[in-house]
């Protein structure tokens, strides 16, 4: 009894000759080797290990580098913004003007004068006796939209005065009457509210607030008698030219 109490707390032998302990350093190597060659044999994971470590390397670089980027975007952004802008605000910009446009130009009568004179006849026709004549006065009337060529936009009577052409409105100043020359008396006589004229145009009787309206007029090329006509709002006592 005695004796296996001896064996069993008697601790085995050691064996026999120096024994060789691990040495750090050469562990510590032995562990990146071995990592390096993990990282050879697996590329793939290699690469990315490599990248981790060159972007956390060089922070700065990576800062300079998106720099060019971020102000080519921005640029890009800008022009597109500037030439959306463009195209949509040109349209629109045309289709106002186009609207608006008409609104600014005045009513085009005339036969190319660009005076508001419009060529009636030649002075041939008119009679040498001083009786008048009623011409009507054709040009192109232009009003906001729209054009109409070679109308007749309202008439006038001619006569000669010692051979010069007098021109008068044809519609009385009373109400827009259209005023009628008669040959038996010799004047013009309003057949609405009996208002007479006589042939120059001056008031006789009736209710008429002024006399007969009379317009421009030219000899041009000799021949050409041209009127500047325009026609006056009824009712007052003075002419007063509609706009």
């Amino acid at each position: 009894m005695e004796n296996q109490e001896e064996n069993q707390a008697k601790p085995p032998d050691a064996p026999a000759g120096p024994v060789d302990r691990p040495d750090p350093a050469q562990s510590q190597e032995s562990t990146g080797q071995n990592a390096s060659d993990s990282s050879f044999n697996y590329p793939i994971f290699g690469e990315a290990s490599a990248a981790a470590d060159a972007q956390q390397d060089e922070p700065g670089r990576q800062d300079t580098a998106n720099e060019p980027v971020e102000e080519r975007r921005g640029f890009i952004k800008f022009l597109c913004a500037f030439f959306g802008t463009l195209i949509s605000v040109t349209p629109f910009g045309a289709g106002l003007w186009s609207y608006l446009d008409p609104l600014a130009k005045r009513n085009k009568r005339g036969s190319g004068s660009g005076d508001g004179f419009v060529r009636i006849t030649s002075i041939d026709a008119i009679p040498a006796d001083g009786t008048p004549a009623k011409f009507a006065v054709v040009a192109d009337k232009v009003d906001a939209w729209n054009k109409f060529p070679n109308v007749s936009i309202g008439a006038v009577y001619l006569r000669l005065v010692d051979g010069v052409p007098k021109a008068l409105h044809t519609v009385c100043p009373h109400l827009g009457c259209f005023v009628d020359y008669r040959p038996g008396h010799g004047d013009f006589f309003c057949p609405c509210h009996n208002s007479n004229f006589k042939l120059d145009g001056e008031r006789v009787k009736g209710v008429s607030p002024r006399a007969m309206d009379a317009l421009e007029i030219e000899v041009r090329n000799k021949t050409e008698v041209w009127v500047k006509f325009q026609n006056f709002q009824p009712g007052h006592s003075h002419p007063v030219p509609v706009s």
